[in-house]
């Protein structure tokens, strides 16, 4: 058995502080996401202990980079990975007052109080004697790095790797890296993309509209059981204005039959469904988890339109599928929505910073051309293809779909697109590119 799920075993579902620490074990071990640990909380777990669990979660994420170096200067050995996040967790809490005397003391002593139920009284000890400096290394205020500063020095402050500092340095410059790296350091607010947008209220007082995307608001804090209310009601769905720009190119109309891409969990799905009122919307993704997310928000579509579920493989036997299920094996709209580096939606998803390494801009660029080739062999002569992403990294996006053009010599042209930047709108980043067939397909030898 693991030493997270040992853990797991022996931690009150009610207390949010030693649930983060065994989240974390999971997270930093098994390396599961963060939005896939949120998602695996019991469902017992009252809503304030849940809104606890990921204020601490994503928070000590958020900064443990700078917890990282305190930590590495005070311990010549790791501890085991329980009691390192544990200390992680304490290390959040001391930055959250740093050199308040108090608050450093009720952390201490609920630190060494948790690491001996959760494992020992000897890592206790450890704990404590470590904490204590923890605490006062935390304390010291750091200043904020100029332009002259090494990438060593940003990485403390602002909490990434340096790796990708340098990276953003290469593509956006130092004074936009800079943007970046704060808006990544302040907390994601929840937005809501109002279903209806003809009827999306004006404002309400807990909700604020997100300039220049008419039916999305930013939820203020505080609110989270007009929240729950208001989900209940099925009138929104919680996605970042950012997605609007792929369904915006593709421009779903009523009574379309169009294809989703790797579609789960569904959200851009429903959005399509929304705009159309009347259709039918294919929505293709691998078996697997995301799934059943897929299926839920399928049946979520307006009356009007038709949603089916398919798991299968985009560039293993899909057209095998499309038939099976009686299905079209072109369509006048595709979205293909790839996997990505995540790059844009950093704020959000405050773990890929350190789930990311150099190779996986190179590995994700080469599976995106891989996809958005077979995605076209499912256009129909004259039909449009979208191709998204939420990366802002340059790797992933231009380049992509110039290549795409190349290898097509001629299939499709591009006709528009758009590039959302986190720092310049305040929300999260995202690309979409539109591509029109010109060309019937050849035949393929794909199934």
């Amino acid at each position: 058995m693991s030493e997270s799920r040992a853990s797991s075993e022996s931690v009150n579902p009610s207390d949010a502080w030693s649930t983060t620490v065994r989240l974390l074990v999971r997270w930093s071990e098994e390396e599961e996401r963060a939005d896939w640990l949120l998602d695996s909380l019991p469902h017992e777990l009252s809503g304030g202990e849940r809104a606890r669990v990921q204020a601490l979660l994503l928070g000590t994420l958020r900064q443990l980079g700078r917890i990282e170096v305190a930590l590495d200067a005070l311990v010549t050995r790791p501890p085991r990975a329980l009691v390192r996040a544990a200390l992680w967790v304490a290390g959040f809490e001391f930055l959250s007052q740093p050199g308040d005397e108090g608050q450093t003391a009720k952390v201490c002593h609920h630190l060494v109080d948790q690491v001996r139920r959760l494992a020992s009284s000897k890592e206790a000890a450890f704990a404590n004697a470590v904490g204590r400096k923890l605490a006062l290394s935390l304390a010291q205020p750091l200043a904020e790095p100029d332009e002259s500063a090494s990438v060593e020095e940003w990485a403390k402050y602002y909490s990434h790797p340096d790796w990708f500092i340098a990276r953003a340095w290469d593509q956006w410059g130092k004074p936009t890296t800079r943007q970046w790296l704060e808006l990544n350091q302040s907390e994601a607010p929840v937005v809501l993309r109002w279903r209806d947008a003809d009827n999306a209220p004006e404002s309400l007082d807990w909700l604020t509209p997100v300039a220049g995307a008419a039916g999305f608001f930013a939820v203020a804090k505080g609110h989270g059981r007009e929240l729950l209310d208001l989900i209940s009601t099925d009138a929104v769905h919680v996605q970042d204005a950012a997605t609007r720009h792929a369904i915006d190119l593709l421009n779903p109309q009523p009574g379309e039959t169009l294809l989703d891409l790797c579609a789960a969990p569904g959200g851009k799905s429903l959005a399509m469904g929304d705009r159309m009122k009347s259709g039918k919307i294919v929505a293709v993704d691998l078996e697997g988890r995301r799934q059943s997310r897929l299926q839920e928000n399928l049946r979520r579509l307006p009356n009007g339109v038709e949603g089916v579920a398919v798991a299968a493989h985009l560039q293993r036997g899909l057209g095998r599928f499309l038939s099976g299920r009686n299905l079209p094996q072109t369509y006048a709209g595709v979205l293909l929505d790839v996997p990505c580096s995540n790059t844009g939606v950093m704020r959000h998803r405050v773990d890929v910073r350190w789930r990311l390494d150099l190779g996986s801009f190179r590995r994700h660029a080469r599976q995106q051309l891989d996809l958005l080739l077979a995605a076209a062999e499912r256009v129909a002569p004259g039909g449009r293809l979208v191709y998204s992403t939420c990366s802002v990294d340059r790797e992933e996006n231009e380049p992509i779909v110039n290549a795409f053009l190349r290898r097509e010599r001629g299939a499709f042209e591009l006709e528009d697109s758009v590039v959302s930047l986190p720092w310049a709108t305040g929300h999260d980043g995202a690309a979409a590119f539109r591509l029109r067939r010109l060309r019937a397909p050849k035949q393929s030898s794909r199934r």
